[in-house]
């Protein structure tokens, strides 16, 4: 008898983790630009675009948390490293991205620069955490044996 490898399909993540999760990074990305539009022009404007779009990825941001730490916590056992990573990423994200809306109540001048190079820090941890979670990096690719 030979034992032949046989490659499990990745599974995605649930649908409404993927919705919450498919918010964070436009969001964030959103508040980077809209930092960068006030640095170039200095109208107030674009900084409560920012704070609207920050308050939106951390509110989205902190259900796929709670929905990553559930996840996390759930396979623990299965030896597989990337859904902690996965977890970590977000919650640096959900953190920097807590910092920039700290810093976005400062008065509308008093944000820059600190509150440029947060919102760039959190669009890239947002990134990060958006890839490997829709990308089906989650699931342990290791193979399983079938004996034929």
């Amino acid at each position: 008898m030979a034992a032949i490898p046989v490659h499990r399909p990745l599974q995605p993540i649930h649908p409404l983790h993927a919705l919450f999760l498919a918010f964070l990074f436009p969001l964030f990305l959103g508040t980077l630009a809209s930092d960068i539009a006030y640095w170039r022009s200095y109208q107030v404007q674009w900084i409560n675009f920012s704070q609207w779009m920050n308050a939106g990825g951390l509110l989205m941001g902190a259900f796929a948390v709670l929905w990553a730490m559930i996840a996390a916590f759930r396979g623990r056992g299965t030896g597989n490293k990337r859904p902690l990573v996965y977890l970590v990423l977000l919650l640096a994200a959900w953190a920097v991205g807590f910092l920039n809306a700290l810093v976005h109540a400062k008065d509308a001048w008093a944000t820059m620069p600190q509150g440029l190079w947060l919102s760039a820090l959190a669009a890239v941890l947002a990134l990060a955490a958006t890839w490997i979670g829709h990308g089906g990096l989650l699931n342990d690719e290791r193979h399983d044996w079938q004996r034929v």
